[in-house]
């Protein structure tokens, strides 16, 4: 079919991608906030093109998979992933998160994916875990004013934050001689404006507040870990280098002067360290 929708055990549908050959080894890419699986199209068409099986799908409340009103949290994003791999019986995956999705694939790879034996490999790319979140045990994180900043904006005017974060922080068009591609970020604002308020709103709790301290250290599949050293959005000390410690199996790249959204600002850079990381 290419695509699709399956239910889950609460009921919400999910919307999936399923391209290329069924016999080909899957990869499984799972997108940030408040996007889609649209934000992998560089990366799907790739990886399509270079033998693989490409799946992706559209996080609860996000793109075109039901607007739900509860269930907005880790566990449940971790939990339709499961759902979309069970459903497919995506077996030897290597399963690749950007930014939230990040914290989406940590979960479900510790909770799901290595206990029922589907995961070869794992990649985060700019992302969440451990914590986003400034406590006192975790002092360098980003402060709660920060994430109450995001839901005001939200609640006010979400279709001018979008404008904003697109335009500004997510992709670095903000920095000096950045070059700025008017058709990113009106995609980055199509993609946010199809999902729901509610669930995004919701969403920014669960990508910052969740503590998947335990989930990293519960991996054991080879892990990549990306991450640009002029992320706004992600503070790339708070994240990759704490995954990397936390990860056993686990290499990390840093990127000088690269933004949160490298995937679609550097995709022939990103996507060629992916490939060499899923062949070697």
């Amino acid at each position: 079919m290419g695509s699709g929708y399956i239910g889950t055990k609460d009921g919400p549908q999910i919307f999936y991608k399923d391209w290329g050959d069924k016999g080909a080894q899957p990869i499984v890419f799972h997108h940030g906030w408040p996007l889609s699986s649209d934000d992998w199209d560089a990366q799907m068409l790739f990886f399509l093109a270079n033998g693989y099986r490409v799946v992706a799908h559209d996080r609860r409340g996000h793109g075109r998979s039901t607007q739900v009103d509860t269930g907005n949290d880790m566990d449940h994003y971790a939990a339709d992933a499961s759902a979309v791999a069970e459903h497919l019986d995506l077996r030897n995956a290597v399963h690749i998160g950007h930014s939230t999705g990040g914290g989406e694939v940590a979960r479900y790879v510790a909770k799901f994916g290595e206990p029922q034996g589907r995961v070869a490999k794992a990649v985060l790319v700019s992302s969440v875990p451990p914590l986003m979140l400034k406590t006192k045990e975790n002092p360098s994180g980003t402060p709660i004013e920060v994430f109450d900043g995001f839901r005001k904006a939200l609640a006010a005017n979400r279709a001018q934050f979008y404008v904003d974060v697109a335009s500004g922080p997510f992709y670095g068009f903000n920095r000096p001689g950045a070059k700025v591609s008017q058709g990113i970020i009106d995609n980055w604002w199509r993609q946010g404006m199809i999902g729901g308020a509610l669930a995004h709103y919701e969403g920014i709790k669960a990508f910052s507040e969740t503590d998947q301290t335990d989930d990293l250290k519960a991996i054991t599949v080879p892990t990549l870990i990306l991450q640009g050293d002029d992320d706004q959005v992600v503070p790339y000390k708070d994240a990759s280098l704490l995954q990397a410690k936390l990860i056993k199996n686990s290499t990390l790249k840093i990127y000088r002067g690269f933004p949160h959204g490298m995937l679609t600002t550097h995709a022939d850079v990103i996507n060629a360290d992916l490939l060499a990381f899923i062949r070697s």
